[in-house]
């Protein structure tokens, strides 16, 4: 058994280097870290292969970000990015986890090392079994584990005691088979990675426009007048995403970045599509940079609405769409009178910013009528995180920027298919024409009782109501807040089973006995009883295609994600009218059950054939907010942050490094922060360092402060950075364990992990 991840170990330094903050992104040094990893991982010869498929219509899709690719046509060579080829050399890699790598290393030997060490392990490339009370996993064979899983699932007093989570990097098919096997089991504990990051706007897009999903395509970029971009950094976290921005300069649109930390993708960069632009000075973005503080977004926005508010009163028919408003939307009323409840001297201090800089921003928005606004996971992880993405959405609505051509909300989703998992099904919160369609189809009485998100599947492990955790992809323990409690809590299950590629974390954190399935990845070819298969996704978009692997599997015994749900299934539910094994052997009758259940795809098998796939109904994009409880689009009131720091006490928010997409880290470098080999730092305001009597590369402990709770993290070393007064920021998963569980937004129930309340000491 490994010891708490919190002292694994405790500071383990690698050796920081310090470089200037590069003034442009992406270009040749993308291409030569790229081009890097591929060699290193994979091989040149073979890696550039699998990098001309990448995202191609007759290739794979990437399996790292779920941004969209252009619905004609496509870069020859490059439709990915610097870390959508890490992703792929990760995946694709000459290294493999065996059983003679298990005899040879014991948990507690592998839990020492860093997730990036975990990592660099390699492919795992047979079933492993982790017995009660054992140091060593050992080999075991697919029909043993099986049979383990269903008697371990078949033995609970109920169904609910089981938590089935998923990531989103699995394929629709696998995802549809997944849900459907969980509700014939008899539970809707459907945990998956969207309660940690998305969940926030899902709910608060549902509410006010009528579907959880974002309105606008890549297209509309190329006609927006004006691009907002709040709480997230392309740059590092899904370039392609540069290029549409590029667009909508080249044809005289503005951006306006809000962020507390200056991100250099945003500011200026050179499109790595276009050899003629690698040299030069590159292209510059970012019309406006507004650094507002940490969670300060409900109050800069307040600020924004009043001031436009003011314009309209003082010149009526100038800012306001009021066609748009009167035909269109509901509850201004209400939001309006709320928004007299406040002053602007009460809301600036919270922003950081100056009242000229905000005016700015606003006669932007004021003067501009295709408007569309970005945001990430900068804006999802706080308290009031559905107040924020409700506030954006009424900027959007007064300026009728909304169902039309380059405007409307884009949320920029993460991991390459987690929003079609979410359409497929996997969700603790069906709705119940999706349960009545199931049950239709399948001939079987779905659970109705609604299941366990994240956290509260977590609680219920640590609580012992839930005693078999399954994850369908992922890594679980280091994507989750609060570690040492997450911990304690798959601890205390009696099983635990990871479906996986390649050795994580979560494979050391384990229930009483574990279990990996190694499956297939996105790069593989295949085959299945009657011929090769492929799998669709979909996109950020709302666009759902195909993906094919090309290459040969990196061992014989691995299965895909449908060939394992199948035989899970197989092994567990004794009363099933599913045949689960002809599903599986081909996977276009998986695809006409998805099309019997789920709106939207009609002729499923005929159009996912279709080069570049196929749009999924979005009722924002035709004008149409009839699926809302008023039948418009509404307008709501929020509120701004409550947090109230104590003299000695700072806001962390957590953020990715260069080098990592999500819990995958593929190396040491932060190149666009000029960090450099470690991962143990915290970014400070100088003047906050001197206040402190902190310097440059002092090594401090981290203490997290939450009602009467506190968690502490030790060993980080302090860097000067440009950040407002009281901010700070740190990587995950290395602070998650100062991310209190019970600390979560509103409605959502998404962990806060961008509004920690710290205290730092220095050694």
């Amino acid at each position: 058994m490994s010891k708490d991840p919190n002292e694994n170990p405790p500071e383990k330094l690698t050796g920081i280097r310090l470089s200037d903050i590069p003034k442009t992104a992406v270009g040749v040094k993308a291409i030569a870290s790229a081009l890097s990893h591929i060699k290193n991982e994979v091989g040149l010869s073979k890696g550039i292969h699998l990098l001309s498929k990448i995202n191609q219509k007759n290739g794979f899709d990437c399996p790292g970000c779920a941004w969209p690719d252009p619905d004609d046509k496509r870069a020859l060579l490059s439709e990915y990015c610097e870390n959508g080829a890490k992703a792929v050399a990760e995946e694709a890699t000459k290294n493999k986890v065996s059983s003679l790598f298990f005899a040879s290393n014991s948990v507690q030997e592998l839990s020492e090392l860093s997730d990036y060490e975990i990592g660099k392990s390699g492919r795992i490339i047979q079933p492993m079994y982790l017995p009660e009370g054992a140091s060593h996993y050992e080999e075991i064979s697919w029909d043993a584990a099986f049979k383990m899983i269903g008697t371990e699932l078949n033995s609970l007093d109920s169904p609910d005691e089981a938590i089935f989570y998923t990531s989103g990097r699995t394929s629709n098919e696998a995802a549809f088979l997944y849900q459907l096997f969980v509700r014939q089991f008899g539970t809707n504990n459907l945990p998956d990675c969207s309660n940690m990051c998305h969940e926030s706007s899902g709910i608060a897009l549902t509410e006010t426009l009528g579907i959880g999903k974002g309105s606008v395509t890549l297209d509309d970029f190329n006609h927006a007048d004006l691009v907002i971009v709040m709480g997230q950094n392309p740059g590092t976290n899904h370039p392609r995403m540069l290029s549409a921005l590029g667009e909508t300069k080249k044809r005289g649109g503005k951006i306006i970045t809000i962020n507390p930390l200056p991100e250099v993708g945003l500011i200026n960069y050179k499109d790595p599509q276009n050899p003629l632009k690698w040299i030069g000075k590159g292209q510059n973005l970012t019309d406006l940079f507004l650094q507002v503080k940490i969670n300060g977004d409900v109050a800069l926005l307040k600020i924004i609405l009043k001031l436009m508010k003011q314009k309209e009163d003082t010149a009526p028919n100038t800012v306001f769409d009021h066609q748009f408003i009167n035909k269109k939307t509901a509850n201004i009323t209400t939001f309006l009178e709320d928004l007299d409840r406040y002053s602007i001297a009460e809301l600036l201090p919270q922003t950081g910013l100056s009242i000229e800089e905000i005016e700015e921003a606003t006669a932007l928005i004021i003067n501009n009528e295709n408007i569309i606004i970005c945001w990430a996971m900068g804006l999802t992880q706080h308290k009031n995180a559905v107040d924020n993405i409700r506030e954006l959405v009424n900027i959007l609505l007064l300026k009728g920027s909304i169902g039309k051509k380059g405007a409307g909300t884009c949320p920029v989703r993460g991991h390459s298919n987690v929003q079609g998992d979410r359409t497929m099904g996997i969700w603790e919160r069906p709705p119940a024409s999706f349960l009545n369609n199931l049950e239709k189809e399948f001939n079987f009485k779905a659970p109705r009782e609604h299941g366990f998100d994240v956290v509260t599947a977590i609680e219920a492990m640590h609580k012992k109501k839930a005693k078999v955790f399954f994850g369908m992809g992922g890594n679980f323990i280091s994507a989750t807040p609060d570690t040492t409690y997450t911990a304690e809590a798959l601890r205390n299950c009696n099983l635990t089973v990871q479906v996986s590629t390649k050795l994580n974390r979560s494979h050391l954190i384990t229930g009483k006995k574990a279990i990996i399935l190694p499956c297939l990845g996105r790069t593989e070819k295949d085959f299945q009883a009657t011929n090769e298969q492929f799998v669709s996704v979909e996109n950020s978009m709302g666009v759902v295609h195909q993906s094919k692997g090309i290459l040969t599997p990196c061992s014989t015994q691995l299965l895909s994600e449908p060939a394992i749900v199948s035989g899970v299934a197989n092994a567990t539910l004794k009363d099933t009218n599913t045949n689960w094994s002809e599903l599986v052997s081909n996977y276009d009758l998986i695809r006409d059950k998805i099309e019997a259940t789920i709106p939207g795809f009609e002729n499923f098998n005929r159009r996912i054939r279709i080069k570049g796939g196929f749009y999924l109904p979005n009722n924002v994009r035709e004008n149409n907010f009839t699926p809302t409880k008023t039948g418009k689009a509404n307008f709501s009131v929020n509120k701004p942050s409550e947090i109230k720091l104590e003299e000695n006490q700072f806001l962390m928010m957590t953020v990715r490094t260069h080098d990592q997409y999500n819990t995958t880290i593929y190396g040491l470098d932060d190149r666009y922060r000029g960090i450099l080999n470690e991962r143990r730092v915290i970014l400070m305001n100088e003047k906050d360092m001197k206040s402190f009597n902190l310097k440059k590369l002092d090594l401090v402990d981290l203490t997290s402060h939450f009602k009467k709770e506190e968690r502490e993290a030790k060993g980080f070393l302090v860097i000067p950075y440009d950040i407002p007064k009281k901010c700070t920021a740190t990587y995950f998963p290395e602070a998650n364990v100062l991310v209190p569980l019970k600390s979560k937004a509103d409605f959502s129930n998404t962990p806060t992990s961008k509004t920690v309340i710290i205290t730092i000491k220095k050694r």
